[in-house]
């Protein structure tokens, strides 16, 4: 089965860590700025919720990062999650054709 042996850094730990906290934007002050309410912000930081594509969209225009950062962050850690989740994964059907 394929596991990560490390939980991936969430979408909010990113956004407190490297960018809330350095700034000293408070997640009202981000909220307002991208025009949320700060519940959404306040969710994500605290990882009860995942990150819509909108709001990659809007974080990466805030802190001029890609849209792909923060969406690639939202994909490990559901996969993460996923192969916690699942007992096993079937087996490939292709065969490898050097072993063939």
């Amino acid at each position: 089965m394929i596991h990560l042996k490390r939980k991936p850094t969430s979408v909010g730990e990113i956004l407190r860590e490297e960018f809330l906290i350095p700034l000293k934007l408070s997640q009202k002050q981000l909220a307002d700025h991208v025009g949320c309410d700060v519940k959404v912000i306040n969710r994500l930081v605290n990882e009860r919720t995942s990150l819509s594509p909108e709001m990659a969209l809007k974080l990466a225009a805030t802190f001029n990062v890609s849209p792909e950062f923060w969406l690639n962050a939202q994909k490990a850690m559901e996969l993460y999650t996923a192969g916690n989740r699942l007992k096993k994964l079937p087996k490939s059907v292709i065969l490898d054709p050097l072993l063939a």
